[in-house]
């Protein structure tokens, strides 16, 4: 969540810089800079939850294909084993 914290970061930087450079009034373009912010931290937050979705399935993907090896192992070492005992 470095991406997070860095822009939660940015976007507290830039309100003190606004409160501090400007006084006690913020300006109409400041919180349209800052409704962009919010929105673009949304719009990060939402990326992060789909990338977090689409690992958890491909790890769900992985664990069934390296269940269906681990048979076809065992399948190959019974078969293997089962050649081994008929007669020459």
């Amino acid at each position: 969540m470095k991406l997070k914290g860095m822009i939660v970061g940015v976007l507290f930087t830039f309100l003190t810089i606004g409160f501090i450079g400007c006084g006690s009034s913020v300006s109409e373009e400041q919180l349209a800079q800052l409704d962009v912010l919010k929105k673009e931290v949304s719009s990060l937050e939402k990326e992060a939850n789909s990338l977090k979705d689409e690992r958890a399935k491909l790890e769900r993907e992985i664990a069934e294909r390296n269940k269906k090896l681990e048979e076809c192992a065992q399948m190959k070492q019974e078969t293997q084993a089962n050649l081994e005992k008929l007669p020459k």
